[in-house]
């Protein structure tokens, strides 16, 4: 089984034509890219019900294992390929920071789709894929938002209301676009001057992107109930 930083390597190569369309100007054409990758899979990165699965057939079809066990494997890519996109230095900025955008992106998104196809949801609904969005902002940026009226209501009812909603899936994918080029990008200082130095800035690119997507993976886990559990 490839070791996580090859795994990274295939990211940064499969999803490059994805990663060179990512602005965020483009939030909802690129968050729409991305989720396609992610749910359906790209040349050698397998879609996000193939890897649901996988961990399911290696928990001997524990629904509740097989989640823990992807979370954690996301975990390990996320911070795979924030190491390989980092490694470089300023001068690679420019090139990298697009790429590491649309990489984090798809590892989460992935990871979240996954939660929820075994959780029992369509993840070819649009209005599951709005949910699966949303779930990267995070418990807290959503209960933050719910509050300030920025947001209606929580990922697991977006994902069960009774229609799409058209003018909020845009809303909430320029949202996550904004928290990702944020969080990615560099406008924590910190984070932006640790990038100028080469190696010490893929450590960090890989901390930051671990520590979210294990967040994130929380989230969608406990956010995502079962929806044979809803029927109850």
């Amino acid at each position: 089984m490839p070791i996580a930083q090859e795994v990274g390597r295939v990211i940064a190569r499969g999803i490059g034509p994805v990663a060179r369309s990512v602005s965020p100007a483009m939030a909802g054409g690129a968050l729409r890219r991305v989720i396609e990758v992610a749910i359906d899979g790209y040349g050698r990165l397998p879609g996000a019900r193939t890897v649901a699965g996988r961990h399911l057939q290696k928990h001997a079809g524990s629904v509740d294992d097989a989640i823990d066990s992807l979370v954690a494997h996301h975990v390990r890519l996320a911070s795979a390929q924030g190491l390989v996109m980092n490694i470089g230095g300023v001068a690679a900025l420019a090139v990298t920071i697009p790429a590491n955008l649309t990489g984090v992106a798809v590892v989460q998104v992935r990871m979240v789709a996954a939660v929820a196809h075994l959780r029992g949801y369509d993840v070819n609904d649009p209005r599951v894929r709005t949910a699966l969005v949303m779930c990267l902002l995070g418990g807290d940026e959503v209960a933050k938002r719910i509050g300030d009226g920025s947001l209606p209501t929580s990922p697991m009812a977006v994902a069960t209301a009774p229609v799409f909603d058209a003018g909020l899936d845009r809303q909430v994918s320029e949202a996550v676009l904004a928290d990702l080029v944020s969080r990615i990008g560099g406008k924590n200082l910190a984070l932006a001057v640790t990038k100028r130095v080469p190696l010490l800035g893929g450590g960090v690119g890989a901390m930051v992107d671990g520590l979210a997507t294990r967040q994130i993976g929380a989230y969608a886990k406990s956010e995502l109930l079962a929806r044979r559990a809803l029927a109850h």
